[in-house]
């Protein structure tokens, strides 16, 4: 057997030589003072050769290790060549199939399913830039340990949502890369129930029928731009959301059927959803009608005639009125519906298809579509009629 003295006493010659170790393994001296550990085995009835390295960067203790563990290999019936080739490869696959490289996947992913640019570029946020530390570890080695962290950092700042969207968008990549073959388990769903529960701030909205009248009669004697008085009382009319008020278009809306028709790309869940119109929605929708040109938006911003009105516009119209944040928000007028019609015992199921809040299930999905269109029809009618009763009784009250 070798010893650390014979080794580094050993010199070169004209030719190579061998220094024996025993168990096939052996140090060759060549020209130029290497010296280089090689193992020498059989394998299917062939003579085979495995190179550990050079020394000194592989000491006799360490060549004697891998020694040892090829000969484990061997026992166990398999190649150490083959082996080595297997985890070399392993390793290459590692490096490629980063966290990065399989977020930008999946990113591409929900790009080509259809996702809304929003969306898109809510999941680019958390997984490139807020998910940064995890980008060049192998995605197969994250450890559910390192998630906890990343999403701890956040949550210690006071970001609990971030910090919960974060963790179940990073359990999307990881749930992509488990059916692509890049990774075995989802890390994050060891992380369930590990994060401190966000503290949900809900949009204000009034529920009080009395001071919803109150705030449709303002909006009436609303002096400001005549586009924002519309938007607001649409808002109110059709129990849909400030964003599809703002860039509804002409084009959508059939005043023979008496329904706008929300493309899929705009809605949140990406579906088309037909709303029906009161006698009040179209007739404040003819009005606005020939105030822009062409058939693009109905209700433009201030500024341009082919932006659309801003949400913070709608909210700053209401503060002009007296009405404070904590008060009334544009998207509050959907909450105000829905708990005053649940409240009189309207179909809390026909309330719902209303608001787009749709069956996740797909033959449901549609088959309550196609049924609730006319009870929504009437349900619309009857919501409009009540935000009239309301004003008449708020000013009423005034007077």
């Amino acid at each position: 057997m070798l010893t650390q003295v014979a080794i580094t006493s050993a010199k070169p010659k004209a030719k190579p030589y061998k220094l024996a170790d025993g168990g096939g393994l052996h140090l060759l001296i060549r020209a130029g003072r290497s010296k280089l550990w090689r193992f020498r085995y059989r394998f299917g009835g062939k003579e085979k050769m495995l190179s550990f390295g050079s020394f000194p960067d592989v000491t006799l203790a360490q060549a004697r290790a891998k020694r040892d563990e090829a000969r484990q290999t061997l026992a166990a019936g398999l190649d150490p060549a083959q082996k080595r080739k297997e985890e070399k490869r392993a390793a290459a696959m590692s490096a490629a199939n980063t966290f990065e490289a399989l977020a930008g996947e999946y990113i591409g992913k929900i790009r080509d399913e259809g996702a809304a640019p929003s969306t898109i570029k809510k999941n680019s946020w958390l997984l490139l830039d807020l998910a940064s530390p995890l980008a060049k570890r192998p995605i197969a080695e994250i450890l559910p340990a390192e998630i906890l962290d990343l999403c701890k950092r956040y949550e210690g700042l006071g970001r609990r949502e971030t910090a919960r969207r974060l963790r179940g968008t990073i359990g999307s990549v990881f749930r992509y890369a488990v059916v692509t073959l890049r990774a075995s388990n989802d890390p994050t769903y060891a992380l369930k129930g590990a994060l401190l529960r966000p503290n949900v701030q809900h949009r204000a909205a009034i529920t009080d029928e009395a001071k919803l009248g109150a705030l449709m009669a303002n909006i009436d004697e609303y002096d400001g731009w005549p586009t924002l008085r519309a938007a607001l009382l649409l808002l109110a009319l059709t129990m849909t959301r400030p964003g599809d008020v703002r860039h509804m278009r002409k084009s959508e809306i059939v005043f023979p059927k008496a329904l706008w028709r929300i493309p899929a790309e705009r809605m949140k869940m990406r579906r088309p959803h037909d709303v029906p119109l009161s006698k009040q929605a179209l007739a404040l929708i003819r009005e606005m009608w020939d105030l822009t040109e062409g058939n693009g938006l109905l209700l433009p911003s201030v500024r341009s005639a082919i932006k659309p009105l801003s949400e913070n516009a709608m909210n700053a119209a209401l503060r002009r009125m007296g009405y404070s944040k904590e008060e009334a928000t544009a998207h509050g007028f959907r909450s105000s519906a829905s708990t005053i019609l649940n409240e009189r015992g309207f179909n809390p199921d026909v309330i719902e298809a209303a608001l787009a809040h749709q069956d996740e299930d797909d033959v449901r999905r549609a088959y309550n579509r196609a049924r609730y269109l006319q009870e929504r029809t009437k349900l619309m009618q009857d919501w409009a009629d009540l935000l009239d009763e309301f004003r008449t009784l708020s000013l009423k009250h005034v007077a």
